[in-house]
């Protein structure tokens, strides 16, 4: 029998293609379902899934009932469609599935143009939400803003912006304005906004944006933060939100950048608070917190002799994290650094921040078809990058197998006191599955993701 998540994959011939019109149709024919709920709406380039999880952790600790919609997954599409702190299982995926899958369908012999798989996977989550009836979603747009997909949704709580950087250029624009003012497409008339977008233009850009919704802009970039004390599995951060005190929080993902995604969700969360949107227990809500994990997001999947690390940093922003992140968390480590990379513009930038990591490199494939990038290419980006930086690089060994990367690569890693998985999402969700022992992963299979 076909999957659910085989049937979807039928719609990813038609691309990744912007606007509403088709998901609007789509909903219609479904009878809706998505304006009978409550949402966070999270817009950005880097930090949108961290702050989610946040987000979707401290509320659920406050006693509610939590959806939450992302994308991409990393090992199992079920991943993208949560309520409650579990994934929605294979038969829900099938029933809610059909549904929407039997609408895209009539729309495509009624002549009409089809919905892409991201328009039908996220009909099927909002028939699951409201069902599931959360008191909340926390909803992550997938691409930009205004033409996302997740933009058919009603006035949202709040709309979130969690950063912008240079990603997916060749849809949303070529400067960091451009990108921003396509994002900020998801603020609606009237609606609060919380920024967390440090560069002048494009917080300028979401700043004009909102002034013509009518939307009070709640801009936290400026915000200051300590983090009192790290490792490489938590850290302790301390700060004040609009007079509220918020010391002495302990998360589990660390870096930075984390405490960057945790002065968003928390300046949410308070701007719910304000104005009785929500309550807050502050112990339970410290909790929820803690329990935060976003996989795949310098996730430490193995202490000893190496240590194992994963990290998706697959853009430039994304890579400048990673590399102060190790040097806060492994000062002094020999590093490994085990990399692949889906073709994009950026490749060149990306590995001269994994130059600022080591210059021990293995290089491999990430399994997602035609996109990934070949090993040959990626060597080409990362001796061109070692040249432009002056920094030194060795090529340890090169693989097209991300199954046998793995093995070749942690018997070579015996060495170090790291192995760093870095790279393509893609390419971490492989990894993942590999090193955790997933009996489903075949070294023969091209993994599918969304």
């Amino acid at each position: 029998m076909t999957s659910a998540v085989d049937k979807f994959h039928e719609f990813d011939r038609f691309g990744s293609v912007l606007g509403l019109e088709r998901v609007g149709e789509l909903l219609s024919r479904l009878g809706n379902p998505h304006l009978t709920m409550k949402y966070i709406h999270v817009a950005g380039t880097n930090g949108k899934g961290s702050t989610c999880k946040f987000l979707e952790k401290g509320l659920a600790a406050c006693g509610y009932k939590v959806g939450l919609y992302t994308s991409p997954y990393i090992e199992k599409f079920n991943e993208r469609i949560q309520f409650d702190g579990e994934m929605i299982t294979d038969e829900e995926l099938e029933i809610y599935g059909d549904q929407a899958l039997a609408k895209a369908k009539e729309m495509v012999d009624d002549g009409l143009t089809s919905p892409t798989e991201f328009e039908v996977v996220m009909a099927t989550a909002f028939l699951y939400f409201r069902a599931k009836k959360p008191d909340i979603i926390i909803l992550e747009a997938g691409m930009g803003g205004l033409g996302d997909a997740t933009n058919i949704i009603p006035k949202p709580l709040v709309s979130v912006f969690t950063s912008v950087a240079y990603d997916h250029m060749h849809v949303l624009g070529n400067t960091l304005e451009e990108i921003a003012a396509d994002k900020a497409g998801i603020i609606k008339p009237g609606c609060p906004v919380v920024s967390n977008v440090a560069e002048h233009g494009p917080a300028a850009v979401i700043a004009r944006k909102a002034y013509a919704m009518g939307s009070r802009l709640y801009d936290v970039s400026k915000v200051k933060y300590t983090i009192d004390w790290e490792n490489p599995f938590n850290q302790q951060v301390s700060m004040e939100l609009w007079e509220t005190d918020y010391s002495e929080v302990v998360t589990s993902m660390v870096g930075r950048h984390q405490a960057e995604n945790l002065k968003t969700a928390l300046a949410v969360l308070e701007l719910l608070r304000k104005n009785r949107t929500i309550r807050v227990e502050r112990s339970a809500l410290y909790r929820g917190l803690k329990e935060a994990v976003q996989p795949g997001r310098f996730e430490v999947l193995s202490e000893g002799t190496p240590n194992i690390v994963i990290d998706g940093a697959h853009n430039d922003a994304g890579a400048e994290a990673l590399a102060k992140t190790m040097k806060e968390c492994y000062p002094e480590a020999k590093t490994l650094i085990v990399t692949g990379m889906v073709e994009r513009k950026e490749t060149v930038k990306v590995m001269k921040h994994f130059l600022e990591i080591g210059s021990d490199f293995f290089i491999t494939k990430p399994d997602y078809e035609d996109r990934a990038m070949a090993t040959g290419e990626l060597e080409k980006c990362l001796r061109e990058a070692a040249e432009e930086s002056g920094r030194e690089l060795n090529i340890v060994g090169s693989n097209e197998s991300v199954y046998d990367s793995v093995n070749d690569a942690l018997k070579t890693g015996e060495d170090y006191d790291v192995v760093l998985f870095a790279g393509s999402l893609y390419l971490i969700g492989a990894v993942r599955s590999v090193i955790k022992g997933r009996t489903d992963y075949d070294r023969d299979r091209t993994l599918k993701y969304s």
